[in-house]
Formats: structure tokens, C-alpha cells, sequence
């Protein structure tokens, strides 16, 4: 594996699709999380995130650079586990909002860039998404979203592989008359993917309060990994 200057190996669709090398050498080695390719392709993207890893971008000297991320540990959702708090409730039960799934991804990027000052989640990163759809049955593209008169208020964008939903990012309006819509957004988005029969929810890094809010739990790698071989 070639190696850039700030010491993040490289990853390529090779290394990726090849069991041994997965197994042997990047499951385990837990002194390294993140990866590194210039390769922005629908079939690099699929065999990433089917082998675990969740990938951002990164400038480097200029060039956009895809960062797959093979976590230290995950947080997972199970919906047996989802905690609705009261003030989302109260939200619920008081306005008849609707999740928008589909494909919407456009609306989502906009929002992102609207309340995010560093949106990792470029146009070249979307077009990725957008070339992935249909091109392999057991990977879809999933953003979700809802409104209020009109317009978007919280959404996020995703995948499903198989019966397992992974985050990559979002975003909720931070105006005050809009507080609770974002976990609502979740709530939501949970509900729907336990009655479709997902298995769990994967929310990626274990570093935000919200998560735990949910009722997500972390998972080491090790852990991780049992769960997402079986899904």
C-alpha cells in the first residue's frame, strides 16, 4: 500500500475486494482507521462500504481525496432499543410531519452545505452516490427528509446494504421554532427501517450525545464486524 505525506496508507478496489487482505491485515490492525484513494468510482464505492468502512473526502495539495474509514468502534442502533423523548412526542403527536425518501439527493447537499460550514459530503462525492444507483441489487443510495411548508427542515443521506442502514450525513434548521425537528427526522427514519425489516441502524462514529439519545450502543471493530458479516 502506497503511502500520501500525512501517513494514511492507501487503499485501492484491489486491496478492498481481496478476503485475505481485509482479514489479515486491515480488520486487525486497530493503530489505523483511516485510508486513502483517488479513485471516486460507483464499484470502488460499493466494495468500501460492503466491507465496513464509511468514507469522507479530504483535500490534499489541491486534490479531492476519498478517505474510507475502517472505525475503531461503531455505534449501531437495534430498534427494540429506539428511545423517543417526550418533547419528540409532543412534536409527533402536534404536527402531522412526513418523511420524503428516496433519492432526493440534490435537496439533501444543499441543505448540508446551508448548515454545515465544512461539507465533507463535495458534488464529486454526490456524483459517486449517484452513479452507484443500479448497479449493484444489494446497495442503494437512501436520503430522507422532511418539511414544513414546503421546505426542508432536517434530512440525511445514506445506504442500505442488505438489511443494514448506514448514515453517512446530515442536517436539521437550527431555528428555534424548529428545535426537535431533526430528531424527529430520526425518529422517524428508525421507525421506517424497523418496519421494513432492517436489522440495524448503523450511526457510524461514537462521538455525538444524539446517538446515545437514540438508544445506540457502541461496538468495538471486533464486535462491529461479527454483526455486519451476518447481516
Amino acid at each position: 500500500m502506497k503511502r500520501i505525506q500525512f501517513d494514511i496508507p492507501y487503499i485501492s478496489y484491489q486491496d478492498i475486494n481481496n478476503q485475505q487482505i481485509l482479514s489479515e491485515k486491515i480488520y486487525p490492525d486497530m493503530r489505523t482507521d483511516y485510508y486513502w484513494s483517488d479513485d471516486f468510482s460507483p464499484e470502488f464505492y460499493i466494495a468500501q462500504a460492503k466491507a465496513g468502512m464509511v468514507a469522507t473526502t479530504e483535500y490534499h495539495k489541491g486534490e479531492e481525496l476519498l478517505l474510507p474509514e475502517m472505525l475503531f468502534a461503531y455505534t449501531l442502533l437495534d430498534f427494540k432499543d429506539l428511545h423517543i423523548s417526550r418533547k419528540v412526542k409532543k412534536l409527533l403527536s402536534r404536527k402531522n410531519l412526513q418523511l420524503e425518501l428516496g433519492q432526493n439527493l440534490d435537496e439533501v447537499l444543499e441543505g448540508l452545505d446551508r448548515h454545515h460550514k465544512h461539507n465533507w459530503l463535495t458534488s464529486q462525492y454526490l456524483n459517486t452516490l449517484k452513479t452507484t444507483q443500479g448497479l449493484n441489487e444489494n446497495f442503494q443510495v437512501i436520503s430522507a427528509l422532511i418539511r414544513e411548508d414546503g421546505e426542508v427542515i432536517a434530512g440525511e443521506v445514506g445506504y442500505a446494504i442488505g438489511k443494514t442502514y448506514t448514515s453517512l450525513s446530515g442536517f436539521s434548521s437550527k431555528e428555534k421554532r424548529y428545535r426537535s425537528y431533526g430528531t424527529a427526522q430520526l425518529i422517524l427514519l428508525a421507525k421506517h427501517l424497523e418496519e421494513q425489516g432492517f436489522s440495524f441502524w448503523n450511526l457510524g462514529q461514537p462521538f455525538m450525545a444524539y446517538k446515545f439519545a437514540l438508544g445506540a450502543r457502541v461496538y468495538v471493530r471486533k464486535e462491529f464486524l461479527e454483526r455486519w458479516s451476518a447481516k
